[in-house]
């Protein structure tokens, strides 16, 4: 069959957006129901073989889920360079899905060691494959005529991630709690098999565009290609540290909610994850139509300056943990709502950082390039998980237990992102931008 290889000739919306926005939902249901609820289970509900405990302890689970995290954040370069010099994005993105599904399958049925670590690697290679696909799959559908709705689009796109992170967080706890972890990661498998479904549906809908082949490599060896990957890859180490802090609220701000009061809720510690999302859904129309054009009025916002701002509120939204550490660590219980506070510091800092970054990694990149570009931010993620993992290393003795108290955690990695945000100004302050217009 032959699709379209060209964007629409229209100054609208593109009519394949609403099956990417579908896909988008149902894929990062899938994704964060599984996510949200790991380390609850590799602390409380993992088992051998034989079917008796198997539990982690909670720096082991945390190690464990941030190389998960890394691992699938490193391999959407591999994704990009198929899809980009190969396959095409379309190809990729519905070939890789039918490998996630597979991978949430594993962990459904297994739900020893084995199972988690062979269902977290099958999931890493398709999460991770499609992911700098399916957004610059977005960009793709747009030409000259409508490109004036692109920045329209990835608000959309992103709000679809965080109605289908909101909802999978709110549920999935509650059924590992009521159901158990074959209930818990078999919805957000079934979910997949939708999301993977709905993109299929759009197949006649989408612009295809070709891959790019030896024009592809040759782009991205050429000296405009280098330059873009060297300018932007000293942005993404800086934005890798607050992937650092972030990634923690699905493991370190976790067992932090398990110690405070829980107002007879188990499962409610897990639960507080959905608070991003939600978050995300509130304040991303407050930040565009009322404090963004009211700080332009004073002050231009150029990307460079959001970023460096997002950077700064995610320290302090863990200097703000070690506050609620410090109670706890003195024999006090406060509510776990209080994390409230620290969740909306630190998704004010996300819409600054991860919304500013995800739009500008697809506009100062050449048309060949998008996906590889896209791989590059999203490495950003990968390489702040990392470091989450070796400090944990680091900081944890032989036993598998903590050296250092969860208060002077909070505060080692506040302190980390803080010096992070310093070194950050005067390099954005050189920085050169070059965009690039889609279409063009």
């Amino acid at each position: 069959m032959t699709y379209r290889s060209a964007p629409e000739a229209t100054d609208g919306m593109p009519s394949g957006i609403p099956f990417i926005v579908g896909n988008e939902a149902a894929e990062r249901f899938s994704f964060y129901g599984m996510k949200a609820i790991l380390f609850t289970f590799m602390t409380t509900h993992l088992v051998d073989a034989s079917g008796a405990a198997d539990l982690m302890t909670e720096p082991e689970a945390k190690q464990f889920i941030h190389t998960f995290v890394a691992a699938m954040y490193a391999l959407p370069i591999l994704g990009a360079l198929v899809a980009d010099g190969w396959l095409g994005k379309y190809r990729v993105i519905l070939a890789l899905s039918v490998v996630y599904c597979v991978g949430h399958a594993v962990l459904a049925v297994n739900t020893t060691r084995t199972g988690l670590v062979l269902g977290l690697g099958i999931l890493a290679i398709g999460a991770g494959g499609i992911k700098p696909c399916v957004s610059a799959h977005v960009g793709d559908q747009f030409g000259q005529q409508n490109a004036h709705l692109v920045t329209r689009a990835f608000a959309f796109f992103y709000l679809s991630i965080n109605l289908g992170a909101a909802v999978a967080m709110n549920l999935t706890p509650v059924l590992l709690a009521r159901w158990g972890p074959h209930a818990a990661f078999g919805l957000p498998g079934v979910l997949m098999v939708v999301a993977t479904l709905v993109f299929w549906l759009g197949r006649k809908r989408f612009a295809h565009i070709p891959p790019g082949g030896r024009a592809f490599l040759d782009e991205v060896r050429s000296k405009e290609g280098l330059q873009v990957f060297g300018r932007l890859s000293v942005l993404f180490a800086f934005v890798a540290l607050f992937w650092t802090l972030f990634d923690q609220t699905a493991s370190s701000w976790v067992a932090q909610g398990r110690r405070m009061d829980l107002h007879g809720y188990e499962w409610l510690a897990d639960n507080m994850q959905s608070a991003n999302p939600i978050l995300i859904l509130v304040l991303t129309p407050l930040f565009t139509l009322v404090l963004y054009p009211r700080l332009e009025r004073h002050v231009q916002l150029t990307p460079m300056r959001k970023m460096g701002g997002g950077m700064l509120l995610a320290a302090l939204a863990f200097l703000y943990s070690a506050g609620l550490e410090v109670v706890i660590s003195r024999g006090g219980t406060p509510t776990i709502f209080l994390q409230l506070v620290g969740y909306t510091i630190l998704t004010a800092g996300e819409l600054l950082v991860s919304v500013t970054a995800l739009e500008y990694a697809y506009t100062q990149s050449p048309p060949r390039m998008k996906s590889m570009v896209m791989s590059l931010y999203l490495a950003s993620a990968a390489l702040g998980n990392l470091f989450t993992v070796g400090v944990t290393r680091l900081t944890t003795d032989e036993d598998g237990h903590a050296v250092l108290s969860t208060t002077a955690s909070f505060l080692l990695y506040a302190g980390i992102m803080l010096v992070g945000t310093l070194l950050f100004v005067p390099y954005a302050r050189r920085v050169r931008e070059h965009s690039y217009l889609p279409g063009a």
